[in-house]
């Protein structure tokens, strides 16, 4: 039965999301940034997270007087698992299968370029330098996918069908697993990492995985092995991967999220010859935006039938756990 129509609070960091007078058609749509959300959020039951790289909501919550449902444009919730929000009863949806695909194509562009060398090609060419190699192949190299959510899912499929060994890790260890075959718990990370070619990092940033990767983890690593980042900045020491990469204790990293965005103009990383370095977009494809509101759409119509949600969150655990009614 339908339900009185929701008023949405939309944050945005200075441009509103593309088609925004879609939800308005839905909803009483408020769209604010930062400054404004405080005054904002009395009497909204719904809030749009649209800038998800913003730490704004914390801060403003505690006028949140009816509020009943958060939604991020984003996989990662880590900015809005803060103490007030995790202790109530408000459902928390995140935007799971907008970034998947393309972030499995990514890993898997980033793990052929670093076999094939095409990173030295291209510095080679701008310098029209005529230097042959050799490469390497991919077939048969072994890859440990550090998080099993529906990301580290759709990059353990590409890396599979490439003919890559892969493996994940994560809580709870296990074997016979769809997508990985053996999931080592992540209490015996460092145990496992050197059996490895290629790291990959898709985990949540929480309270256990923020540092994972330290000088202890990255002492574990094959001298020819490479990291790959598409999680969240913080889940590296960024001056302790800095120094195994200059010392040579690894083989290279490829970095699209770090730990201050932008990544400073000081940074020893823009520079090194083994490191590729991407401003967080290894999701974001043509047309990516326009999913985004579609998905937060639906939930929408959804939630003002008195419906269920997609995409809710674990509050307590930071991953996606099914649907959730809220009315």
């Amino acid at each position: 039965m339908p339900q009185s129509t929701p008023t949405v609070v939309v944050l945005h960091g200075g441009t509103p999301p593309p088609a925004l007078h879609r939800v308005e058609q839905a909803a009483q749509v408020r769209a604010v940034t930062e400054e404004q959300l405080p005054d904002a959020l009395p009497g909204a039951d719904v809030l749009f997270v649209w800038d998800f790289r913003s730490d704004a909501v914390a801060d403003a919550f505690p006028t949140a007087d009816a509020l009943r449902w958060v939604h991020a444009a984003s996989a990662g919730v880590d900015r809005l698992l803060f103490p007030a929000l995790l202790e109530s009863d408000i459902a928390l949806t995140n935007s799971r299968g907008v970034f998947d695909a393309p972030m499995g194509e990514y890993v898997l562009a980033t793990v052929l370029t670093f076999a094939k060398d095409l990173h030295t090609s291209i510095r080679l060419q701008d310098r029209k330098q005529w230097r042959h190699r050799e490469t390497e192949r991919i077939s048969g190299k072994r890859a440990l996918v550090v998080g099993t959510g529906p990301i580290g899912r759709a990059i353990a499929a590409q890396l599979a069908a490439a003919e890559l060994h892969v493996e994940g890790a994560g809580r709870v260890a296990r074997t016979g697993d769809a997508d990985f075959g053996t999931v080592h718990a992540s209490d015996d990370l460092h145990r496992v990492l050197g059996d490895f070619d290629y790291v990959v990092l898709a985990a949540p940033l929480t309270e256990q995985t923020h540092g994972l990767i330290d000088a202890k983890a990255l002492a574990q690593f094959r001298p020819t092995a490479r990291l790959i980042n598409v999680g969240r900045g913080e889940l590296i020491v960024q001056p302790d991967l800095v120094e195994a990469l200059e010392a040579g204790r690894i083989a290279g990293a490829a970095l699209d999220v770090f730990d201050t965005e932008p990544l400073p103009e000081t940074s020893p990383l823009w520079e090194m010859p083994n490191v590729l370095v991407s401003p967080h977009m290894s999701g974001d494809t043509t047309g990516w935006t326009e999913q985004l509101v579609e998905l937060f759409l639906q939930n929408l119509r959804s939630y003002a039938e008195g419906g269920p949600l997609r995409n809710v969150v674990d509050k307590q655990r930071g991953y996606v756990s099914g649907t959730e009614r809220t009315r």
